[in-house]
């Protein structure tokens, strides 16, 4: 019999009388990871393991364990900032100009070769498995799931229930102070570039409101409502506010070496318990130069 810990276990108490894998399911399992737990016979009924559907009794136990991995990339140290951390997440305040997940370019000296050799040093045998990513340019919070129960059921969520919230530093003063931007998004005719297209672009919204002014540049605080890709660039260049420092739809700066566009919190539930919690994560240094923030 397996000590049940919450680490390697994913531990339900029966509330009604019902097949395993149904009542597995009610609780948020995909049909995928259920599958794959009775072929692999992970599957638990009160401490031992069971290699049939059998029928719960109100209050057993049923466990789901959670198998060692092979790391899933190099394995690289490196301080991280942590901004929270459970048995099913890590969440990561990432630094910028680093690579969010490892490529045919980038085999190291990622955030998941870091975050792998974070759990080496704490006897996490896992695999990394990010829910979000962010550009290379851009910083702020990055969420890895240490199982894959947690990246079903959080990514089953991510676009519609994860309430995510960027800081930019954008060129020129807004003349409106708040607003939503809802405007398509499509991939240019170089497939590097997006780009607002009222034809083929796919419905893009992001709400705005403008924090503070200096010099001729705001801060603005934004909040995605719908995840695609270089979604808060596109719209501020299109409203003629790109942000200081995007080469690619505004122009470089002297005052920061990337674009100033930070994941600044994010709120969503856990995946184990009905809890929400919000995660901010602290601004990077080479923001300093709009000085309000400071």
């Amino acid at each position: 019999m397996y000590r049940l810990n919450s680490k390697d276990f994913l531990n339900f108490r029966a509330t009604e009388k019902m097949k395993v894998n149904d009542y597995l399911k009610e609780r948020g399992l995909s049909s995928r990871l259920i599958r794959k737990s009775v072929k692999d016979g992970n599957i638990y009924l009160n401490g031992k393991l069971i290699r049939k559907n059998k029928k719960l009794k109100i209050n057993d136990i049923i466990s789901l364990k959670f198998e060692d991995e092979e790391p899933n990339g190099k394995v690289q140290k490196r301080p991280l900032d942590i901004l929270y951390e459970d048995d099913d997440l890590l969440v990561i305040n990432k630094e910028p100009l680093m690579v969010t997940h490892t490529a045919k370019d980038d085999s190291q000296g990622t955030l998941l070769n870091y975050i792998l050799g974070y759990f080496e040093e704490n006897n996490i045998k896992r695999k990394v498995r990010f829910i979000n990513r962010l550009d290379r340019d851009t910083s702020g919070i990055v969420l890895a799931s240490k199982n894959s129960f947690a990246q079903d059921k959080i990514s089953s969520e991510f676009r519609d229930a994860v309430e995510k919230k960027y800081l930019a530093i954008c060129q020129g003063i807004f003349s409106e102070k708040e607003g939503i931007i809802d405007a398509p998004i499509a991939t240019s005719e170089d497939g590097i570039r997006r780009e607002v297209n009222y034809v083929i672009g796919k419905k893009s919204m992001t709400s705005y409101k403008v924090f503070s002014e200096y010099d001729n540049m705001s801060l603005v605080i934004l909040t995605l409502h719908t995840g695609r890709t270089h979604q808060i660039r596109v719209h501020l260049s299109h409203l003629g506010h790109p942000i200081i420092g995007d080469s690619l739809y505004g122009e470089k700066s002297d005052l920061i070496n990337r674009q100033a566009l930070h994941s600044y919190s994010i709120k969503l539930k856990l995946p184990r318990r009905d809890k929400e919690i919000e995660i901010f994560a602290n601004l990077p240094e080479d923001f300093h130069f709009f000085p309000s923030l400071y």
